[in-house]
């Protein structure tokens, strides 16, 4: 029953990463359609880009805690890139160069989704397992 709790904290925590790169990316779409202005855009990205790396930290770090190897070393390669981007100060959306950025911005989104969507399914894939094997 633990590992069926497991995998839906896992599942839960990633569809609200989903969510949060879909928010970024609406956010960068209305900017492109000048539904928004710069200024809005950037503090509404910049607002959630942290707790995402956070949360995406932690996942990583509860992956490694409970022994699913696979999983964890799925996450790990968008964990460093989280981390290398922060490092390097290039985790924030400038105001005065959103405009210039929004294309490699809009494409950074694309692939993070991307990515988490395939974690996604990976965490839906040892959650129906689990289900499948406490029901016996």
């Amino acid at each position: 029953m633990v590992t069926l709790w497991l995998w839906l904290f896992s599942f839960f925590f990633l569809l609200g990463l989903l969510c949060t790169l879909a928010f970024q990316l609406m956010c960068l779409v209305d900017l492109e359609y000048d539904y928004i202005n710069p200024y809005d855009s950037a503090s509404r990205i910049n607002r959630v880009v942290l707790p995402e790396f956070i949360a995406q930290g932690v996942l990583c770090f509860f992956f490694l805690l409970t022994g699913n190897w696979l999983t964890f070393v799925f996450s790990l390669p968008y964990l460093c890139y989280n981390v290398r981007l922060y490092m390097e100060r290039r985790h924030l959306v400038d105001v005065t160069e959103i405009y210039n950025q929004l294309r490699w911005e809009k494409k950074q989104r694309f692939l993070k989704i991307g990515y988490v969507i395939l974690l996604f399914f990976l965490s839906l894939f040892w959650l129906l397992s689990s289900i499948s094997v406490e029901d016996e």
